[in-house]
């Protein structure tokens, strides 16, 4: 929800890692978010799981990946 909720406000994610444990919004603003970026009209609790968990997946990967790194994120802004 920390990045989607940014992305949905149109801020720049570069510089932003999620923080585990920090609780932003309501539950239902969570979910109403999850549900508008999961492109399902009426998903199902585990079409929203394995969405969920897929983005999860990948944003950790991002976060650990040199390339979006602060060092090198310089360089290769917006990437």
């Amino acid at each position: 929800y920390q990045y989607l909720s940014r992305y949905k406000q149109k801020e720049n994610l570069d510089r932003f890692t999620f923080v585990p444990g920090r609780i932003e919004g309501t539950e239902k603003e969570c979910l109403a978010c999850l549900m508008e970026f999961c492109q399902r009209s009426n998903p199902s609790w585990t079409e929203l799981s394995n969405f969920t968990c897929f983005l999860n997946f990948q944003l950790e990967k991002c976060e650990k990946s040199v390339f979006c790194s602060t060092v090198v994120g310089g360089e290769f802004s917006g990437f």
